[in-house]
């Protein structure tokens, strides 16, 4: 199951936060939004969001925006999901007894396991240094 455009958008900006947390950076809704192409109300949206859940600060003024709240190593993505999109719901399927329904319920059931267990053992700065590595590799590509 991929991210939702609301999850992949809060995650990307949530990476721009994370970019500049080291040096207590704060970035504007604006700049974000310029950075990675998303539209300015809908990532005020989330950012809204995400500052309920405990992820981001805003601080006000003209040199006010958002902050990261803890350091990116602390931030798992599991909990950024569960922030953004909720818990996942049922299946439509769950009136179906059939033996062939059984299974591909408990082959979604694995899949969703395996899928939280990554998200869980994953947190901003890992996603930060796949990031670099990727930037490193394209850098080197040119020389």
């Amino acid at each position: 199951m991929a991210f939702s455009s609301k999850t992949a958008y809060g995650l990307l900006a949530l990476l721009e936060l994370a970019d500049v947390q080291a040096s207590g950076g704060v970035l504007q809704v604006p700049e974000i939004a310029a950075r990675q192409g998303i539209p300015d109300r809908y990532l005020e949206q989330m950012l809204a969001s995400l500052r309920r859940g405990g992820f981001l600060r805003s601080i006000r003024g003209p040199r006010g925006g958002y902050q990261l709240v803890s350091p990116p190593s602390e931030v798992v993505v599991l909990e950024v999901v569960r922030c953004l999109e909720g818990l996942a719901g049922s299946s439509d399927a769950d009136g179906q007894t059939s033996a062939e329904w059984r299974a591909l319920r408990g082959f979604e059931q694995e899949l969703e396991q395996a899928r939280l267990r990554l998200l869980g053992g994953t947190t901003l700065a890992d996603l930060l240094e796949r990031r670099d590595a990727l930037l490193q590799d394209h850098a080197m590509y040119f020389i």
